[in-house]
C-alpha cells in the first residue's frame, strides 16, 4: 500500500453527465461526452472524476432515482461505453468515482415492484419502509414527517384489492422510497452492486445522502417536522444520521480494503455528510469507516475572514484530527454556483462575486486534504437565474412550486466554443437544443475561449492544481496561522522546495537547480474590498488577480513562497 495514499490530497472535478458534453446530438450529456472531455481535464490537472449517476433511472431526479444499479441507462450510452471510459481515463492517469445512491431508490426498481404486488407484512415490503396510516381510516400518514423537496414525507398506495392501503416513506420525491436498511437484504445486495462496479474497474464510490440510510425504529413524530424541507438539508434527528449507519461504511470500508489488497491501487469511499458539527463529522471518516466526508462548512460560510477561519479551524481540529484529511468544496450540482453566491445585488454585483470566487478558489487549493471542483467553477459559470417555468425539471419545484432552492440553474449544460448555443455542447444537426437552455451570455465562459486568455478562471484553476502538485504535502500537513490585519486570513503551508523543470511562467522563482527558493507556500485572502499590506514583500507566485509586490488588494487571493 502507497505510504501517502492518493485520496489524502487529491482533486477531483464533479462530471455532471448530462450537463458535460453530448456526443448523440439528442441535447443530453452522455458518458461518450465525458470520454471526449478527457484530455480537458487531463490539461486542466484534476486527479479524478466523479461521474453523476448514469444509471438505468425514469430521470425523476436526474438519475438520482435509480432503478437498476448495476447497468447504464441508453440515455447514457452502455457498459461497453462504460468501460472505453474508464480505460481512457486510466491511461491519462485519471481516477474514476461513481455516485452510489444506497438511501432510495426509484419507485421503478423491481424490488418496489414486487413490494406493491405483495401484501402488508411481508418481505417485499420490509425492504422498503410500509406502515399502516394513523386514523380510524388509515387515512393519516404514520408520522408528520416532510420530505427534503417539500410536501409529506409518505405517500399512500392503492393495494391489490383496490383499496386504499398502507404508506411508504420518501425523504425526497414519491418518485424515489426510502431502503429498509435494517432488512439485512438490503445490506447484501448492494454489498453485491459495489462489487459489480469494483470488478469493472472504478477506484471508488461518492456515497449520496451517506447520514441517511437509517431511520428511527419506530417512526415517532418530529418537534420540527417541516425543518427538512425549510432548510433543505437533513435536520430531522430521527431520520438522519442514526448510530447504525456507522456499521455499514464499515463493511463498505472493508470491501474496498479487499480489493486494494488484491492488486495495491486503493480505493476511496468518499461520503456526502450533512450533520450538525464537524466534531459530528469526523465520526465518518474514523479510519475503519469512509476515507472522506464533503465538508460542507465551507460552502456555506459567509465571505467574511472570521467566519472561514472558524469553519477551517474546526475542520483542521476535528476532523483532520481522525487521521483522514479534511475534504474542501466550493460547489456542486445541488449549490447556487459560487460567483452568483458570493456576488451582492448592485450593478457591481457580477464583479465582485467573480473576485471572491477566485479567491476562494485559490484559497481551497491551499488547504490540506483534498478539494472538489464542481463542472464549470474552473470557467467562472455564474448562476442561471431566469430559466423559464416551463423548462424546469427539479422536483423542488414539480412539488413545491417555488423558485426558491431549485437547482436547476447550476446544472445548465457547459459552453465548449462558438458564439451561440448550443456552444459546441452537442454534436447535433443545426437547430440541436440542450436539455436546459443556455443563456446567449454563456458566449463569454466557453472553454476555447478560457484556454486562450491566460487571465481566465480556467488558467488560474490549472496553475493553482500545478503549483499544488510541485509542492510537497502542499495537499496535506500542516497548517500554521498567521498574524493579520482585520479581514485578512493567512497562513503558511508544506515544509520543503518546489520541484519542477522549469517555471510556471515568465520570471518564476528558480534556481538554477530547478527548485524554487524557500520552505513551503504562504497564503493570504483579504475579504475586504481595500487594499492592505501584503504579509510577504515579494510579487507572488500566483494571485486570483492583479497584486503587485507588497500590497494585497481587497477581494484578492495570493500564494507567495516562505521567506518569512
Amino acid at each position: 500500500m502507497n505510504r501517502h495514499p492518493w485520496w489524502r490530497d487529491a482533486v477531483i472535478y464533479q462530471v455532471y453527465v448530462r450537463s458535460f458534453l453530448d456526443s448523440t446530438g439528442d441535447g443530453i450529456g452522455d458518458l461518450a461526452g465525458v470520454r471526449a472531455g478527457l484530455p480537458y481535464l487531463k490539461k486542466l490537472g484534476v486527479d479524478g472524476i466523479w461521474l453523476s449517476p448514469f444509471y438505468p433511472s425514469p430521470q425523476h431526479d436526474h438519475g438520482y432515482d435509480v432503478a437498476g444499479y448495476c447497468d447504464v441507462d441508453p440515455l447514457f450510452g452502455d457498459l461497453a461505453e462504460f468501460d472505453l471510459l474508464t480505460a481512457a481515463a486510466r491511461r491519462l492517469g485519471i481516477r474514476v468515482l461513481l455516485d452510489i445512491v444506497p438511501n432510495h431508490c426509484s419507485d421503478e426498481h423491481p424490488w418496489f415492484g414486487q413490494a406493491l404486488a405483495a401484501a402488508p407484512g411481508s418481505r417485499e415490503r420490509g425492504r422498503f419502509h410500509f406502515a399502516d396510516g394513523r386514523g380510524p381510516d388509515g387515512s393519516e400518514p404514520p408520522n408528520n414527517w416532510y420530505s427534503m423537496f417539500g410536501g409529506p414525507a409518505w405517500s399512500r398506495v392503492t393495494e391489490a384489492d383496490g383499496r386504499p392501503g398502507q404508506w411508504y416513506l420518501h425523504m425526497f420525491a414519491p418518485e424515489q422510497p426510502d431502503w429498509n436498511w435494517r432488512t439485512p437484504e438490503v445490506a447484501d445486495e448492494f454489498d453485491q452492486v459495489l462489487r459489480f462496479w469494483l470488478d469493472r474497474g472504478v477506484d471508488g464510490f461518492r456515497i449520496d445522502v451517506a447520514a441517511g440510510l437509517f431511520k428511527h425504529p419506530e417512526l415517532p413524530d418530529s418537534p420540527d417536522p417541516e425543518a427538512d424541507a425549510r432548510t433543505r438539508d437533513s435536520v430531522n434527528p430521527l431520520a438522519w444520521n442514526q448510530p447504525e449507519v456507522h456499521d455499514v461504511w464499515r463493511n463498505w470500508r472493508a470491501v474496498c480494503e479487499e480489493y486494494t489488497a488484491r492488486d495495491g491501487r486503493e480505493r476511496l469511499l468518499v461520503g456526502e455528510v450533512s450533520v450538525p458539527t464537524a466534531r459530528d463529522h469526523a465520526l465518518y471518516v474514523r479510519p475503519d469507516e469512509l476515507h472522506q466526508a464533503f465538508f460542507f462548512d465551507l460552502l456555506s460560510a459567509p465571505w467574511n475572514a472570521d467566519a472561514f477561519r472558524k469553519v477551517i479551524g474546526e475542520a483542521m481540529q476535528d476532523i483532520a484530527g481522525t487521521g483522514s484529511t479534511v475534504t474542501w468544496v466550493l460547489n456542486n450540482h445541488d449549490q447556487v454556483r459560487t460567483v452568483t453566491r458570493y456576488g451582492e445585488p448592485t450593478p457591481e454585483g457580477s464583479g465582485l462575486g467573480a473576485a471572491r470566487a477566485r479567491a476562494a478558489a485559490l484559497l481551497m487549493l491551499a488547504l490540506p486534504g483534498a478539494a472538489y471542483i464542481y463542472q464549470g467553477e474552473e470557467l467562472g459559470l455564474p448562476e442561471v437565474v431566469d430559466l423559464p417555468d416551463d423548462v424546469l425539471t427539479d422536483p423542488i419545484f414539480r412539488r413545491t412550486g417555488s423558485r426558491a432552492r431549485i437547482r436547476d440553474g447550476c446544472r445548465v449544460p457547459l459552453p465548449w466554443s462558438g458564439q451561440a448555443s448550443p456552444f459546441g455542447f452537442t454534436s447535433g444537426a443545426e437547430g440541436a437544443r440542450p436539455w436546459l437552455p443556455q443563456p446567449d451570455y454563456f458566449a463569454e465562459y466557453v472553454t476555447e475561449r478560457a484556454l486562450a486568455d491566460t487571465r481566465s478562471f480556467w488558467h488560474l484553476y490549472r496553475e493553482g492544481l500545478q503549483l499544488r502538485s510541485r509542492l510537497p504535502q502542499l495537499g496535506d500537513g500542516p497548517l500554521e496561522w498567521l498574524d493579520t490585519p482585520p479581514g485578512v486570513l493567512g497562513f503558511v503551508r508544506g515544509e520543503g522546495p518546489l520541484r519542477g523543470d522549469g517555471p510556471l511562467r515568465d520570471g518564476g522563482l528558480l534556481r538554477g537547480d530547478g527548485l524554487l527558493r524557500g520552505d513551503g507556500l504562504v497564503c493570504a485572502v483579504n475579504f475586504g474590498t481595500a487594499p492592505t499590506p501584503a504579509p510577504v514583500s515579494g510579487t507572488p507566485l500566483l494571485a486570483s488577480g492583479p497584486c503587485p509586490a507588497g500590497v494585497l488588494p481587497g477581494s484578492t487571493a495570493a500564494w507567495w513562497i516562505n521567506d518569512l
